[in-house]
This record gives structure tokens, sequence and C-alpha cells, in this order.
């Protein structure tokens, strides 16, 4: 009997070194695997992952485009005055500066006025992340009025150059939250555009990558609508 239990503690010390041995680790074999397959994952996430923060940055600059046109549309129908929303670039980063206008030539205010506010400030976009785009004759600050204030370019919107601190796009609404006249008192008769879209990766300049959307801000009514990608927004 004595030798018996002596041959089961006996088997079961074997059994329990055997089970230390097997979980006391990796193997080198099995931490290379893990490696591995870490890194695939990581190769085929990245892109998308990088696509779908890219999207949502662009859609949110959007919405804060739109917002902000809207915004100043309700503050000239409310206050019954001429308001202007002016965008820019400012280092890589879009800049909107909402406003009271008594005077279309007016210029923008100088882009060191508190007026002017980071683009969708809850995004808190870094330098080179989202680019502005518009079809407006840009401001020049070298004018002594806001000439071009309203005033279309072209139907196309021009995403070779965006917007900066030299080229500023103005939007005007009368007291009536239509599209102000043009500088040269004629009705407002165009589609104003301005787009938002990611920087082409790998340019130095300020191209547009594939990624865009925009707001078509309809003639002498005011209304507004979205384009989602060059297509729309050059229609």
């Amino acid at each position: 009997m004595r030798i018996l239990q002596q041959r089961c503690l006996i088997n079961k010390s074997r059994s329990t070194s055997k089970y230390t041995h097997h979980n006391g680790g990796f193997s080198l074999l099995e931490l290379v695997v893990v490696v591995l397959i870490v890194a695939i994952l990581a190769a085929i996430v990245s892109p998308g992952w990088l696509a779908f923060v890219n999207r949502q940055r662009v859609n949110k600059a959007n919405d804060a485009v739109l917002g902000a046109l809207q915004d100043a549309q309700k503050q000239a129908k409310k206050i019954k005055r001429i308001y202007s929303v002016s965008f820019a670039v400012d280092n890589g980063v879009p800049k909107v500066s909402i406003y009271p206008n008594p005077d279309i030539t007016n210029p923008p205010p100088p882009l060191t006025s508190p007026l002017w506010k980071t683009l969708g400030e809850d995004m808190r976009f870094q330098q080179g992340q989202v680019l502005i785009y518009s079809n407006l004759t840009a401001y020049n600050p070298s004018q002594t009025t806001n000439e071009n204030a309203n005033k279309k370019a072209a139907n196309t919107v021009n995403y070779t150059t965006a917007l900066s601190t030299t080229a500023i796009s103005t939007i005007t609404f009368d007291y009536m939250g239509v599209l102000a006249p043009k500088a040269d008192k004629t009705d407002a008769d165009t589609i104003l555009k301005v787009a938002v879209a990611a920087p082409k990766v790998g340019s130095t300049t300020t191209a547009a990558s594939e990624l865009k959307r925009c707001v078509f801000i309809e003639t002498l009514i005011g209304g507004m609508r979205i384009g989602k990608n060059e297509t729309e927004c050059n229609q």
C-alpha cells in the first residue's frame, strides 16, 4: 500500500512538472509567428483606417462650412443687417470669420482679429489635414475694398490652389438672407461654391486628393446644398 502511494506521488509530480514546463512561456517560433500576424494585420488595416479618418475630417469640415454659411444667413435675417462669412487657410489650418458687414465693398477683418476662428473648432484640425477651395475670385488684401465679394471666377472649383492668407473668399448675405448684390451692384446671379478636401498625398502644393466635399450657395434666394464628390461639386 505504501509503495502504491509513493508511485502515485511520483506520477503526479512528473505530470505537474510537464504541465509547468509546457506552460512556462512562448517559444521563439511562436513569438515570430505572432509578430508576423500583427504586422500583416497592421498592413491591411492601416490604409483603411487612414481613409476612414480622412473621410471623417472632410465630412466634418464640410459640415462646418455649411454651418458657418447658415449662421451668417440666419444672423442677417434676424438682425436685418448685411452679414459676410469669409474663408481662408492660415498656416495650413482652415479659418472662418462671420461678421456684420455694412458695405459689401468692405474687406474682411485681418487674420489677427478675434473674429477669425478655426473651422470646426471641436475637430481641432492640424496643419495640412484639410484644405478649402472655392470658385470665387479670391479677395486680395492689397486692394482697398473687397471688390470681389460674391464674384464668381468660374463654374468649376480650382482644386490645385487652396485658399490662403492672401487668397480669402467672402460670401455676403443681405438683410433678407439672400445673396447680396455684387460689388458692381448687379444681382448675384451665379452659384457660389466652397469646397473642402484632404490634401493630395506626397504633393508639395495645395492640390486636393480625390476626397472632396462642397457646399453650393444658390443664386438670389441663398438656398444651400451639398456636393459629395468632384463631379457633383463641378456641376
